[in-house]
């Protein structure tokens, strides 16, 4: 079975956003996330891989495969074609909630903004203290 790729590193996170964040939107976007998902999670910021930063972490395990690792409770990335946050998963009430989040696109378990300012971010700490919760009681 194949190693997880993508792990806790000690990577500098201000670092990466300085030089990962392709615009002025994108980086001032990045640190007002830095701060909002810090202090709504009380969790230091880690980068996990080469370009996601995560806040906290749990340990899961597949029911579907032998597959098992750690990952962050929630996280985001300031990618080239829009910020990918880390902080759906799926569980009960969620899809209730991206009704009032904003402007956005959805993929498996990732959501997509173009701007910060594009999403209601009482909407996005109410997603991520679900998705925390269910983490937790799942996985704890």
């Amino acid at each position: 079975m194949a190693a997880i790729k993508t792990k806790q590193t000690n990577a500098n996170v201000e670092d990466f956003i300085n030089t990962f964040a392709n615009t002025e939107q994108k980086r001032k976007d990045a640190f007002e996330l830095l701060k909002i998902m810090q202090d709504f999670t009380g969790f230091e910021p880690k980068m996990w891989g080469p370009s996601i930063i995560g806040f906290g972490q749990y340990h899961y395990k597949s029911k579907k495969s032998r597959q098992e690792g750690d990952w962050p409770l929630v996280g985001f990335s300031p990618r080239k074609a829009a910020i990918s946050l880390y902080v759906y998963s799926g569980c009960s009430g969620q899809e209730d909630l991206l009704k009032g989040l904003g402007k956005f696109k959805m993929g498996k378990s990732c959501i997509y903004v173009k701007k910060l300012s594009d999403i209601n971010q009482e909407t996005l700490k109410k997603i991520m203290k679900s998705t925390i919760d269910f983490l937790q009681s799942k996985y704890s």
